[in-house]
């Protein structure tokens, strides 16, 4: 059974007579070559002495017209014997019938098929490829020379694979062997990440509607792939379309069963099919078979004598040459040999191949049940079936185990379960300047390899249908690059996608991406985002420019209170020294020390050592400071507050003498002097007497100022032993930095140290503040009140600044206000005693140093002595003028 017509002819529908068996129209050379190798293959077998001696083979050739209806139709006559497709089994007489080869197209051998399998009547395809074929429940005589279209999809897939094509699409027929070629396709491509752009069905007949509609659908898609599985048959209309359209650069994967035909080679194709990529079953040459198709006799059948009267446009009948045939009347004695005709074509026979091995598969099982020794029978009882009369089912047992070499090619024939291996050769459609088509193998595929060896592919032996050299592009979304990651796109295939650069700390570091990958704690991402790179270590170096500037500024202020300390021991018997308990002075200058040189301790990558050193240093330097200046307020408000009572005693007296005064200016009695007994003169001695105003001694400053030292240093002490500061990596703050800084080790143990350092401070201040007012020639309260100010404004800046900055900066920050800080202390405090001490040496007296308190009445202005004397002169006066 052969598909020699494309299609039925068309007949008038009457339901008023008995239906007759349709015409058939649109003659195929291919196929019928296909016809007369099967006669070729018979007629070899029959000339054979080691194959069938004692049997001839037979043959009956029915048409298919590729139409399901004609190949059921020409199935039931054949089983019948009859020339009425009436379905009783085997009505007629003769040898009896051995096997179908055919039928043509996987439709038509599905429904063959099904009527063959329910008489187990075996069936051998040489074109029926369909995967729906291989299940043996459903068709169990059925076997096929042609590989299985599994084979072929997952061929297909690997290509699309190879070339890195993500955006296809499909066109298949309206058939099972395009429609499962399509779906065997698609599994296998999705699971590797491919997406269909669109995927379109051939009409069964002709239907100008739908192949303008899947002509657009291949202009509007971005997809430059396409894959058809069709018969040349129903894709001719297409391929016609596409070429009055002129759609070029588009790469076409071909089935095998458009993959050679010539029926599509029309005029023009070369601009729509060049590059075309297929795969075609094993190719073979047949020795002899051209010069059988060559000798063809027209007389023969019908069949020879339409193929005659097509090929030469011309009538073998006298009648119908009268009535006016084009050509005239064929002689018969016309020669092939000339034209160039799909027909005599025999340099790509694949197909051909395949009948050849269908007739041969066949003719060996008959051998094989021919030659059964009795006894050693693979049936009943080992019992062997008569070549004379045997049961169909007893051929296909025979069939379904026949291993044979098939002539001239050496090819090791057999079934598998009735398929054969998948075997391909990849074919490119590559068309010469006068645009005649060439089918070059560019490669191999093995089904049965394992799945790296399966195909082999020369690139550069391809015809690529566009300006380029290389392959071209099918996608529907460019590849993501390292540094992004796929973005799915809603509701688009997963192939259509947009890039994401990957977020900071996130790398990607291969194509397509679908996650970005989150550096470790101590790493980061480059600005390509497609490595990881170690973070920059910071921290306040020595060696930085910031650095050595914070150093030589340190060293100087602690150079600076060390040459305060020698100008204090030079002048260490002078009044300006020894007020106020000079010790205090030199313990103030020592924290000041301290507290220059524990910043430099901030500097360099912090150590265990380093973070308690600084830290502890810091709390014990201003401590010792501020309880210094403490102790030394505390003495200055205690004479500020005696000050201020002696002054109020002197304003008193002096408004009763003054009182008294007037009085005796008024009184017009007698001159008397009364002296005022009751009011004695005041003195320094008397007025403001030492244990009065100096209640707390030296002793005093110094034992407040060890207290209070001694209090930081025992919680210093203890916050060490219990959670002690420590160098810790702080990746939180900046994402590209590790900053190395000091971990405090408790919150709340630093905020108690300073929070009593602050404490001092306020207490400091308090006590500076009340004695503001108590003048002596260097004014120390006011410097300590001001040096206080300066402390709190440096500090109060200090939060702030320290909060806004990050990394080393903050370090540098801190540093900044211990330094600028330790600067106002030094500078408000000791400088107006040391320009006393070097320039003004002459104001260095007890009388000058003295402390005096200033009132707001000028008359009460001055010392404690010249209150005394202003009081004696007031109590004279009055005496004399009474």
């Amino acid at each position: 059974m052969f598909p020699v017509h494309m299609s039925i002819a068309s007949t008038p529908r009457n339901t008023s007579r008995v239906p007759v068996s349709s015409g058939c129209e649109g003659f195929n050379f291919r196929t019928f070559r296909w016809t007369q190798t099967m006669l070729f293959a018979i007629k070899e077998i029959n000339k054979r002495t080691d194959l069938l001696p004692n049997t001839e083979l037979g043959y009956v050739i029915y048409d298919s017209c590729f139409t399901i209806s004609k190949a059921v139709e020409g199935t039931l006559t054949y089983l019948t014997g009859q020339d009425e497709a009436v379905p009783n089994y085997r009505c007629g007489s003769g040898a009896p019938l051995a096997a179908l080869v055919g039928s043509g197209g996987s439709d038509l051998s599905i429904a063959t098929a099904r009527i063959l399998g329910l008489y187990h009547f075996p069936q051998v395809s040489y074109f029926s490829s369909c995967s729906a074929l291989q299940s043996k429940f459903q068709f169990p005589t059925f076997l096929r020379t042609i590989p299985n279209d599994k084979h072929q999809a997952a061929a297909m897939a690997d290509l699309v694979l190879h070339f890195g094509w993500t955006w296809v699409g499909t066109i298949a027929a309206d058939d099972d062997y395009g429609k499962y070629g399509i779906k065997d396709f698609k599994e296998k491509v999705e699971e590797a990440g491919v997406c269909i752009s669109f995927s379109e069905t051939l009409p069964k007949f002709s239907s100008p509607e739908d192949i303008q509609r899947i002509v657009s659908t291949v202009i509007d898609s971005s997809a430059k792939i396409i894959i058809v599985f069709s018969s040349d048959v129903d894709l001719s209309p297409l391929i016609l379309e596409l070429i009055h359209q002129n759609v070029t650069n588009r790469t076409w994967i071909a089935s095998e069963a458009w993959v050679t035909s010539a029926l599509i080679n029309q005029p023009g194709v070369s601009s729509v099919l060049g590059g075309t990529l297929g795969f075609g079953v094993r190719r073979a040459d047949i020795p002899g078979l051209q010069r059988h198709l060559l000798d063809l006799d027209p007389y023969d059948d019908a069949l020879t004598e339409e193929f005659w009267e097509t090929l030469f446009n011309c009538t073998l009948d006298y009648g119908k040459a009268l009535r006016g045939v084009p050509d005239g009347l064929c002689t018969g004695k016309e020669s092939l040999a000339p034209l160039n005709n799909t027909y005599s074509d025999v340099s790509q026979l694949r197909i051909t191949y395949n009948v050849y091995k269908a007739v041969y598969a066949v003719a060996y099982a008959l051998h094989n049940l021919e030659h059964c020794v009795v006894g050693q029978g693979p049936f009943n009882k080992n019992s062997c079936a008569d070549i004379n009369k045997f049961e169909p089912w007893q051929l296909m047992y025979y069939l379904m185990n026949v291993r044979f070499e098939v002539p001239h090619t050496g090819e090791e024939m057999y079934f598998t379960k009735g398929d054969v291996e998948g075997l391909y050769e990849i074919l490119n459609w590559q068309f010469n300047s006068e645009g005649e088509i060439s089918y070059v193998s560019v490669g191999r595929y093995n089904g049965t390899e394992s799945k790296e060896a399966r195909m082999t592919i020369q690139n550069a032996s391809i015809f690529w249908n566009n300006d380029e050299l290389e392959p071209p592009r099918s996608v529907c979304s460019e590849n993501c690059q390292p540094g992004t990651r796929k973005g799915i796109r809603q509701g688009e295939p997963v192939c259509c996608f947009d890039c994401i650069p990957c977020a900071d700390g996130e790398i990607s570091n291969r194509t397509n991406a679908r996650e970005c990958i989150e550096c470790t704690e101590d790493y980061w991402s480059n600005p390509a985002r497609d490595t990881c790179i170690p973070k920059i270590i910071e921290f306040l170096a020595f060696g930085e420019p910031l650095g050595i500037t914070l150093i030589a500024i340190s060293a100087f202020g602690a150079l600076i209170t060390i040459a305060v300390a020698v100008v204090f021991v030079m002048h260490l018997g002078t009044p300006m020294v020894q007020v106020n308990d000079a010790l205090l002075s030199f313990s103030l200058l020592f924290s000041l020390v301290v507290t220059f040189l524990c910043s430099i301790v901030f500097l360099g990558e912090p150590a265990p050592w380093s973070c308690m050193t600084s830290q502890v240093g810091l709390a014990l330097g201003f401590a010792l400071c501020l309880s210094s200046i403490m102790g030394k307020a505390a003495v200055l408000m205690l004479r500020a507050r005696a000050m201020k009572a002696v002054r109020a005693k002197a304003k008193a007296a002096a408004k009763a003498a003054k009182a008294a005064a007037e009085a005796a200016a008024n009184n017009e009695g007698p001159d008397l002097i009364v002296t005022n007994h009751t009011t004695p003169p005041i003195s320094d001695s008397n007025a403001c007497p030492n244990p009065d105003v100096d209640s707390i001694t030296c002793v005093h400053q110094r034992v407040i100022a060890v207290a209070a030292t001694l209090i930081q240093a025992i919680a210093c002490t203890v916050w060490l032993i219990v959670l002690p500061p420590r160098p810790v990596k702080n990746t939180a703050a900046q994402n590209v930095k590790i900053i190395l800084e000091c971990d405090e080790g408790s919150v709340v143990f630093i905020c108690c140290i300073f929070a009593y350092d602050i404490l001092l401070a306020l207490i400091a201040f308090i006590f500076a503040f009340i004695a503001r007012k108590l003048e002596d020639h260097c004014s120390e309260a006011k410097s300590m009140t001001f040096g206080m100010l300066v402390f709190f404004i440096v500090w109060i800046s200090f939060v702030p600044a320290y909060l806004s900055t990050r990394g080393k900066f903050m370090v540098a920050v801190q540093i900044f206000a211990i330094l600028a800080s330790s600067f106002g202390l030094l500078t408000c405090i000791f400088l107006p005693k040391c320009y006393i001490l070097l320039v003004k040496p002459e104001r260095n007296t007890d009388e000058i140093m003295r402390p005096h308190s200033k009132g707001p009445d000028s008359t009460l202005t001055g010392s404690s002595a010249s209150l005394a004397t202003t009081a004696t002169e007031v109590n004279a006066s009055t005496s004399i003028d009474d």
